[in-house]
C-alpha cells in the first residue's frame, strides 16, 4: 500500500485546490428586459427566469 512520504502543508494543499475561480462569471442578456445578469440566475431587473416570472417586482416596489 503506497504510504505518502510527509505531510502535505495547509498552504500548499489549499494552493493546490484554489484554481477553480479564474474565469469571469457567465452575463448574458435577459430576453425579457434586456438587462445583462448572471447566466441561470433569476434576473433582478424583472424578476424573470426562463420565461416565467419566479419574483414579482411591483409588489416589492410597493412595499
Amino acid at each position: 500500500m503506497a504510504v505518502p512520504k510527509g505531510k502535505i502543508s495547509k498552504a500548499r494543499k489549499h494552493s493546490r485546490r484554489a484554481n477553480w475561480k479564474l474565469e469571469m462569471p457567465a452575463i448574458v442578456e435577459c430576453p425579457q428586459c434586456h438587462q445583462m445578469k448572471l447566466a441561470h440566475h433569476v434576473c433582478k431587473n424583472c424578476g424573470y427566469y426562463n420565461g416565467v416570472q419566479v419574483v414579482n417586482k411591483e409588489e416589492k416596489k410597493n412595499a
